[in-house]
Formats: C-alpha cells, sequence, structure tokens
C-alpha cells in the first residue's frame, strides 16, 4: 500500500501524470492531509482538476466526510486552527468543482453547498473560524460569479441571503465583502430580486443591514466593501416598490457627500452613487403606509 510519503511537492506546472495519483491518494485517509494542502497549493496549475475530483470514486466523499468531520467543533467552538487549515484545503478543492463549467450544475444537483451551511452559521469571532467562513464563502462566492440562474435558483430555496445577512453585519472586513457581493449576484438576477421584494419582511432585512453597514463604514471606511453596497441599493432601486421604500429609508451618509473623500478615485462607485440617487430621488418623510406592502409585482 502507498504511503504519504508518496506525495511529492513539486514547483512545476505538473499534467496530468502528476495529477492523478494526487487525487487518488485523497480516497486514503493516511495520505489526505498532505494530499489536500499539495493539491490546494497547486489547484491553479491543473485545468482539469475540476472534473477528474467529481468522476473519481470516493474523491467527493473523502471531502465531504473532511466537513462533516468538523461539525462536532462547531458548537461549542472548539475548532484548531490545524483543524480548520485542514478542512479549508478541502472546501478550496470544492471551490474548483463550483467554479468549472463541465462540474458546476452536478455540483448543485448534488446539493453540496448545503454541507457549508453550518460554517456560514457560526458566530465565534476566532481566526480558526473566520478563516473557515471565509473559505466557504468562497465556495459560494465562485457559484454566484458567473452569472448563471441555476444557481441563483438553488441558492434561493436554502437560507443562504439570512446567512450572508449576518455576515455582513458580524463578520470581518473581507468576509463582509465576499458575502454582500453574494447577496449583490442574488439581487442582479431578475429572480433574485423579486424574491427579496416580495415581502415587506425580506427587503427590509436586506436594506436594513445595507444601511447599518453603511453607517459603520463612516467610522471603518473600506471603499471595497461600500462598492457592493451600493450596486445592492442600486439593484433594489430597480423595483418599483423598492424604490419608494428607499425614499424612506436610504442613509443619508449616502446622499451628503459623507463618503465624498473616500470614493475620490473610484470612478464606478461615483457613477454608482449618483445614479442610485437619481433613481431614488429625494427623501420624503414617513406618512405610516408601507410602500412594500403596494400590490402589483413592483416591475416596471
Amino acid at each position: 500500500m502507498a504511503t504519504a510519503t508518496t506525495v511529492r511537492p513539486s514547483s512545476s506546472n505538473g499534467g496530468i501524470d502528476e495529477l492523478l495519483p494526487l487525487v487518488l491518494q485523497l480516497t486514503n485517509p493516511d495520505q489526505r492531509e498532505v494530499v489536500l494542502l499539495e493539491l490546494s497549493k497547486k489547484r491553479e496549475s491543473f485545468s482539469d482538476l475540476a472534473p477528474i475530483l467529481w468522476h473519481s470514486t470516493g474523491t467527493v466523499a473523502a471531502l465531504l466526510q473532511e466537513i462533516v468531520s468538523i461539525y462536532p467543533l462547531l458548537t461549542p467552538p472548539t475548532l484548531t486552527a490545524h483543524a480548520s487549515n485542514r478542512v479549508c484545503n478541502a472546501l478550496a478543492l470544492l471551490q474548483c468543482v463550483a467554479s468549472h463549467p463541465d462540474t458546476r450544475a452536478p455540483f448543485l444537483a448534488a446539493h453540496v453547498p448545503l454541507y457549508l451551511y453550518p460554517f456560514l452559521n457560526t458566530q465565534s469571532k476566532s481566526r480558526p473560524f473566520e478563516y473557515l467562513r471565509l473559505t466557504s464563502l468562497g465556495v459560494i462566492g465562485a457559484l454566484v460569479k458567473v452569472d448563471d440562474p441555476d444557481v441563483i435558483s438553488f441558492l434561493l430555496q436554502t437560507e443562504i441571503i439570512p446567512l450572508c445577512l449576518r455576515i455582513m453585519e458580524t463578520g470581518s472586513e473581507l468576509s463582509k465583502t465576499v458575502a454582500t457581493f453574494i447577496v449583490q449576484k442574488i439581487l442582479l438576477d431578475e429572480a433574485g430580486l423579486t424574491y427579496v421584494c416580495a415581502t415587506a419582511e425580506r427587503f427590509y432585512a436586506v436594506s436594513t443591514v445595507l444601511s447599518n453597514m453603511v453607517g459603520l463604514l463612516q467610522l471603518h471606511p473600506s471603499v471595497r466593501l461600500l462598492k457592493h453596497v451600493v450596486r445592492c441599493f442600486l439593484r433594489l432601486a430597480d423595483h418599483v416598490r423598492a424604490r419608494e421604500a428607499l425614499k424612506q429609508c436610504l442613509p443619508m451618509a449616502l446622499r451628503d457627500n459623507t463618503f465624498h473623500a473616500a470614493l475620490q478615485n473610484d470612478a464606478t462607485v461615483q457613477k454608482w452613487l449618483t445614479q442610485l440617487l437619481q433613481v431614488v430621488g429625494p427623501p420624503v418623510e414617513p406618512n405610516g403606509s408601507n410602500p412594500m406592502d403596494a400590490p402589483g409585482n413592483g416591475k416596471e
């Protein structure tokens, strides 16, 4: 039987002859940790890694075993840095599968993203947990990046929006950025916008978190994060009833040049913010009625 010593790090770009033995060793528990590290380091070098991972017998099961084995460490939070690094190497390989056009559909059909949701649902702010959440968000981010309606349709049947909203409020800046990007991509899909604006509860859940983020960004500016927040508001404004609601609830900090200095070197966000203010129009005082309760689907 082969041993872990069969894994030899290489600085070359490695072809199929190097890749196949590594993938096969994933099914051996004694070799798996070393192979996970090697493959995660070199995943960009192997263009065929995703289909080989997906179609190799037992490989995806081995990766899922790595994920499930961490669940007992989530509550109470006892995840160590070593355990976090190991499972994140497995998640990095799943991100390859999520990104590849030949494996994305079966990846969704198998509901693999749901295995990551317990990680997104954690609240510990320790570094191992933060790294775990960020890497898990990276897998979902890879899915939404391709603008595939099937991806959005799948995600809307899950709890991804509430999970992202909580991370947007409590996560690190990087985790907030990825979570907001995921919500942005969901909103940019027509089905996603319709879903969020279908009820007042959903709309205000999203808009309130975005507004809270604007408040925090005044204290801790991040153009990268603000960019996604503004884009989310701009997309919400494409929905007629949401646009009326934004007249009442759009943060004043987006109206009064609070972020002018921070955005002076980012023409894209400046343009989006200008468009947002033009579309929403001047603020109005709440009059007791809720624009999100108006009849109709809100589409123009």
